[in-house]
This record gives C-alpha cells, structure tokens and sequence, in this order.
C-alpha cells in the first residue's frame, strides 16, 4: 500500500481496474483552460484540475484488437508504446495517408521503442492487434508540423552521471532530437539503489542562455523483482524564481509503477530507485518560450556532486539496452522527414 508521505496536490496514484475508468489508465491535462477531449472525465480517468498550464499525459491502454480515437486539440503529441505494437492513423489537413506501423516493445525495461508524432487540430486513431499500453505525451503549441515516424533507430541513448548517481537516458523526444514545437519528452532508466536527476535541478524561469522555463511530469513504472513490485521516491522542492511565480511546490513521494509527479516549478531530485528494482520514468516537458530548449540550473547547495563523477566509473549495468542499429530513415529533426 502507497503511504501518504506529502504533498498530493502534485502526486498522482496508479488507479487499480483501467476498464472502469475507459480506455485511459491516466490522464494529465493542463488545469487552467480545457485540455481534453469532449466526452472524457478527468475526475474519472485521471487528473483534470492540474497545477500545469502546458504539458500533458495520457497512459492508453487497448485489449487484443481494440481501438481508441481521439482529438488532438491544441496540442501537439507522441505516441509512444510502453509495451506492444499499435498502428497510428492521423486524420486531419492533408495528414490523411497510409497508417504508421509501430512496432512497440515488450516492455519499458527490454528496448527502445519506435514512435509517432502527431499534430494539433487532428484526430488520431490507435489501434493494436495484440493489445499493449501506450503513453500519450503531449504540449500545447502554436506550429502545426508534419505527422511523422520516429524509428528506434533514431534515438539516441545517453548515459549521465557515474557511480551510483549513473542512469540511461532514452532522447527519443529531446530538443535538438527530433523536431516538435514546445514538446520535449525523454525516458530514464536507473539500476536499484542508484538515485537519478541529481543534482537537484530546476527549469522553471526564462534566463536566457541559461536557463529555460518548462513544467515537466515524471511517469514511473518500477521493474518487479523477487515476487516485489518495488517503489521508489521523488523529491520537490520550493525554488524562489526571480519573477516570483513559484509555487512553492514541495513534494516527498513514495512511487510504484503507474504513478506520476507534476513538477509545475521547483528543484526536482533525487528520483531513487530501491535496491534490487530498476526505476523507469518518462519526461514530458512544455513550457510557454519560443525556443525549444532545455536548458538547466543546478542547486547550489548540491552541484557540486558532478565534479566527482569524473573519478568514479558509469555502473556496469548500465546500458540496459541499446538502440538497434539505424538504417536508411530520414533524420527525424527534419520536421519533413518521412512525413505522412
């Protein structure tokens, strides 16, 4: 059982019963202005009055055949498969055309996974013959760019950090990656015991050049191990910007698999993954500047932790997983490249 630990304002449980609640396990919309679909209860499916304004997640989970359409509004989205396959059919200003066939992954701790990028005013249509669950992640944007395929290839996987402090980072939908308008999404995996997204860090005011306002989400799903299915914890804390809009946001958290953290503002980590289970967790994050970066300030009470990373070896463990060798596919910066 989940214990209370803080606040859970900007924690949200995994729900038990998805069919209860339709085909979303989760949902995470922005809270200040309508952020999804007509027809769809937040209050039942997830989380409708959030502290964000900008990014969004959905955690769609279809049965052997099934089906799900929905709108894309405002927003900009990837699809993204947890675990499965499913085809992407996009229906909107000159997007209609062959579906794309993703090939998904057994789970989020086996491999990279290819994905689908979709755009704003479109309906979506995501199907799968065998079933799986798949991860929505999306921002709100102003650009309508091209739909497009992102082949596991493509992305590129990144180890940060040393010694226990080690994580791999998936950059299938990082700035400078793969071309969105405001969307910026990534997935980590940190092996049992290590703590991940330390330093504390924080992107929650526009500094030119040094650091970038975002919002962000973390998703997590927890590897079992032993007849366990494992927790971690996440840390918030109050940031004190400059233009004064914090939130004060404060949050100690105790996640399983299925849970999410909203981090409007604040220095966010440690993520601390229990000895013996491997911690995964998705990245969204959106925010309101033009440029698309992400750019990033360290506490200052904790950053000095990097200058000792030089010293220490990457964890064996570490990569879990690369991705497959590329092939031919268009370069998925290119907001033309391999457009549907």
């Amino acid at each position: 059982m989940t214990t209370e630990l803080r606040n859970t304002e900007f924690h949200i449980r995994a729900r038990d019963g998805a069919d209860e609640y339709g085909p979303y396990e989760l949902i995470i919309a922005p809270g200040s202005e309508p952020g999804i679909d007509p027809g769809v209860d937040p209050d039942r499916a997830g989380h409708g009055d959030t502290p964000l304004r900008y990014a969004s997640l959905r955690i769609l989970r279809l049965p052997p055949g099934g089906s799900h359409t929905f709108a894309t509004g405002d927003s900009e989205w990837i699809v993204l498969p947890l675990n499965g396959g499913c085809t992407v059919a996009v229906d909107g200003d000159g997007d209609s055309a062959t579906p794309f066939e993703l090939a998904g992954r057994t789970d989020v701790f086996s491999g990279v996974t290819d994905f689908a990028y979709v755009p704003r005013d479109a309906e979506v249509r995501i199907s799968s013959a065998a079933g799986g669950r798949f991860a929505l992640t999306g921002a709100r944007c102003s650009r309508r760019l091209p739909a497009r395929y992102g082949p596991a290839s493509g992305v590129p996987v990144e180890l940060r950090g040393t010694g226990n402090c080690s994580r791999q980072v998936n950059n299938f939908g990082a700035a400078g990656v793969f071309a969105c308008d405001r969307l910026i999404a990534v997935e980590v995996l940190t092996p049992g015991g290590n703590w991940s997204s330390y330093p504390p860090h924080k992107h929650d005011e526009c500094r030119p050049g040094e650091e970038s306002e975002l919002e962000e989400i973390y998703y997590f799903e927890i590897a079992p191990a032993h007849g366990s299915a494992g927790l971690g914890y996440q840390r918030v804390t109050p940031s004190a910007t400059s233009s004064g809009n914090g939130r004060g946001t404060d949050v100690l958290a105790e996640v399983r698999s299925g849970d999410a953290v909203l981090i409007p503002d604040g220095w966010h980590g440690p993520s601390i993954a229990a000895p013996g289970h491997t911690m995964y967790y998705l990245n969204v994050m959106a925010g309101p500047g033009e440029e698309r970066a992400w750019l990033i300030c360290d506490h200052p009470d904790h950053g000095w932790i990097r200058d000792t990373w030089p010293d220490q070896p990457v964890d064996p463990r570490l990569p879990l997983y690369e991705a497959p060798d590329a092939g031919p596919e268009a370069h998925p910066e290119d907001p033309e490249g391999d457009a549907r």
